[in-house]
């Protein structure tokens, strides 16, 4: 596991251009699911995170997913799940499409792991 000031280089293009982070993201690796809705049938599309914070995650599917669409992700280690949507147009790479989500309200246990603090900054208590 990577923290946002120790991504590699490959992971730094594959995020290049993102808006300013509302909180910490660490650079991880997660298997999950996506279940949507479309003409009243369920999908499911498999992915992964390249990028997780409390507030939602940067997968990787080789399915695309249009901006603005409700999901519900699963993670596929835990089978916790989260409703979802899907924040702008994904954009195609290499190894698929990468899919911006955001939760519908902040969820720091939903990855199991623990943020760095927010601003780099250590306080003593």
């Amino acid at each position: 596991m990577m923290y946002d000031n120790e991504q590699s280089d490959r992971s730094a293009s594959l995020l290049h251009g993102e808006e300013r982070r509302r909180s910490q993201r660490v650079i991880i690796r997660v298997p999950v699911t996506l279940e949507l809705t479309k003409n009243g049938k369920i999908f499911k599309v498999s992915a992964y995170t390249i990028a997780v914070n409390i507030h939602g995650a940067m997968v990787i599917s080789p399915d695309s997913v249009d901006s603005e669409t409700a999901v519900e992700i699963i993670n596929d280690r835990t089978r916790d799940r989260a409703s979802a949507r899907v924040t702008r147009t994904p954009r195609q790479s290499a190894e698929g499409y990468l899919i911006p989500l955001e939760f519908d309200k902040p969820f720091p246990m939903f990855w199991q792991i623990s943020f760095p603090p927010s601003g780099g900054k250590q306080t003593d208590i």
